[in-house]
């Protein structure tokens, strides 16, 4: 089975010339460069699109975090730098402190 999948696409030449100057700087190949470029815009992406689902109360924040691949603590961190406000309230704290004593044995 394949790892990978041919893409192609047409690209505006001025994004083009933008590459080359990336490739010379970079020092690598047109493929290598257009990979990293794209893992870091489908990631960039899958925080947006989770910060915005949690923002909409869609998702938790540990959900939110899971769908990144990123931890929780990231997550939080992005969330901050946005200013998304937490969707965290008293009865969610409850909640989180009974688990907690029972895992402790309490």
């Amino acid at each position: 089975m394949k790892k990978e999948e041919l893409v192609a696409t047409r690209l505006p030449k001025s994004l083009v010339s933008d590459l080359k100057k990336i490739e010379s700087a970079e020092q690598s190949d047109r493929s290598t460069v257009l990979r990293k470029l794209l893992y870091k815009a489908v990631t960039d992406w899958k925080k947006e699109h989770a910060a915005r689902l949690y923002a909409e109360g869609r998702v938790t924040m540990e959900r939110a975090a899971m769908e990144c691949g990123v931890s929780v603590r990231e997550m939080m961190e992005y969330l901050k730098a946005r200013k998304i406000p937490a969707q965290y309230d008293v009865e969610d704290l409850e909640e989180d402190m009974k688990n907690f004593y029972r895992r402790i044995g309490r």
